[in-house]
């Protein structure tokens, strides 16, 4: 017996739950079930997290967590479960398979079995954000090299044990060239480690292009945080429906599924939702930890039911549907098939099956880090570029020397366009002669003139050469 836990969620939550863990039990899983419960409920109790302290403790125990689907209430102050679950237990790889199901479920793409694994804990959902001026908002991208690695490590790894042949990574390094660079760059150094894979690289533009229209092109798509949700989504989409989709999220010591889309509060209650999403995220579950044989006969059946036409509402078609059945209806039609194959669409083959990767991450030295300057942004309405800069000039900031001022990224000093829009959100660049160390001191020593100056300053970032590379990148329009 596996202990795990199991929430039942909002809205069609239950009733997908209560489902699954039907065929679950009919087919001879071997689970010892803790149920917690998280959500609306647990929201509206003033816990802004939407979980109590007594789950958490009931994860720590069980360290797999099978997942139905919440509602978030509207309203600021209400945090998502979902991202403080895979932050906080550091399920940092998302696992979203997305298959066609041709010819019993429409599509306009027959021949589509694709594997999206999106890093789960940073990029802008690193969630940091702060509104710095009256017209400015800022979020954080974070990239960092060991969740890089990490993501990218497993995705390889992930293709090998599953005899794929083909990784891809998408990035917009072509704009983003420090945070998508990194992820790139380290995509082609783990690479090196599996040439018996297939590789590639695509902007992301263009490769959710091809993914939207050819998405046979494609295997495994690893990717960062915000493109991953994104098209993941799309993704399992065009296979016919998102509500066909499980999902994986992965940790070290931890593993979370769950199926991909929402609680659906309009149909809660009317025995109409599809079971499906949530039933092949049971499916990987039942792989994770051992029980290879019971998810394979699960899938199977589910194959052999879709393949009969027994379909649910959001699936159903005249002409290629035999019945339009409830939730609890079609858990009973698996249930049934228990121990049978499907004829037309392939069967699945979970024997030697593994879902714990290597991941390491490299260790690596430090580089030889040095100060050369600072961006100092400032609040500014009303104000243009030359009279900021010749504020500044008037105040003698050496060993720093103004070198930049930016709005929104681009130059607008020296050398700006009177045609380039600008906002009350001005950057000011200082850099040292000839990049010569600095200590900080001389940061503060000129951000305190600048704040003598009336200058509104709302943050700076420091700039730095690692092994006497830049650390940092020039303005648009440089």
């Amino acid at each position: 017996m596996t202990k795990i836990t199991v929430a039942k969620g909002d809205g069609i939550g239950p009733e997908i739950m209560d489902a699954t863990l039907d065929i679950l039990r009919a087919a001879g899983a071997r689970l010892d079930i803790e149920e917690i419960e998280i959500g609306e409920k647990v929201y509206l109790r003033g816990n802004s997290a939407g979980i109590e302290a007594s789950a958490w403790d009931s994860l720590r125990r069980t360290k797999v967590f099978l997942k139905a689907p919440i509602t978030t209430p509207q309203g600021g102050g209400f945090k998502s479960l979902n991202v403080t679950t895979r932050k906080v237990l550091g399920l940092f790889a998302n696992v979203r398979p997305c298959i066609s199901y041709h010819p019993f479920v429409q599509t306009k793409h027959p021949v589509m079995d694709v594997v999206i694994i999106r890093e789960n804990e940073e990029d802008l959902y690193a969630g940091i954000e702060h509104q710095q001026t009256d017209e400015v908002v800022q979020c954080l991208k974070l990239i960092s090299r060991p969740g890089t690695e990490k993501i990218i490590r497993y995705a390889f790894e992930y293709a090998r044990a599953y005899k794929r042949r083909k990784v891809t990574c998408f990035t917009k390094d072509n704009i983003m060239k420090m945070t998508d660079g990194l992820f790139h760059r380290i995509f082609t150094e783990v690479g090196r480690e599996y040439p018996e894979l297939e590789q590639e690289h695509w902007i992301v533009d263009i490769g959710a292009a091809k993914l939207a229209d050819t998405p046979e092109m494609f295997d495994v798509i690893v990717m960062p945080n915000l493109y991953g949700d994104i098209l993941s989504d799309v993704a399992a989409q065009i296979t016919g429906s998102v509500g066909l989709a499980g999902s994986a999220n992965i940790g070290a010591g931890f593993a979370m599924f769950e199926a991909i889309h929402g609680s659906a509060p309009r149909i809660a209650g009317m025995n109409k939702a599809n079971p499906s999403g949530l039933l092949l995220g049971a499916i990987q579950m039942l792989v994770h930890i051992g029980q290879q044989e019971v998810a394979q006969s699960i899938q199977n059946a589910w194959l052999k039911t879709l393949e009969e036409g027994i379909h649910t509402y959001d699936i159903y078609k005249e002409g290629t549907s035999s019945q339009k059945l409830g939730t609890r209806e079609f858990a009973a039609a698996v249930i049934e098939r228990l121990g049978q194959k499907p004829s037309v669409l392939r069967p699945v083959d979970y024997a030697g099956s593994k879902a714990i990767f290597n991941f390491e991450v490299t260790p690596r030295p430090l580089k030889r880090k040095e100060l050369v300057g600072a961006d100092i942004f400032i609040q500014a309405t009303g104000a243009s570029a030359e009279g900021i800069a010749k504020a500044i000039q008037a105040l003698g900031t050496d060993p720093l020397t103004l070198t930049m001022i930016t709005n929104r990224g681009t130059k607008v000093w020296p050398e700006g366009f009177p045609e380039t829009f600008c906002t009350d959100h001005w950057r000011c660049r200082f850099k040292s002669a000839d990049n010569r160390p600095l200590d900080y001191q001389s940061v503060i020593d000129t951000m305190h003139k600048m704040s003598q100056a009336k200058l509104d300053i709302i943050k700076t970032e420091n700039l730095y050469l690692f092994d006497g590379e830049p650390g940092f990148t020039a303005a648009q329009g440089q």
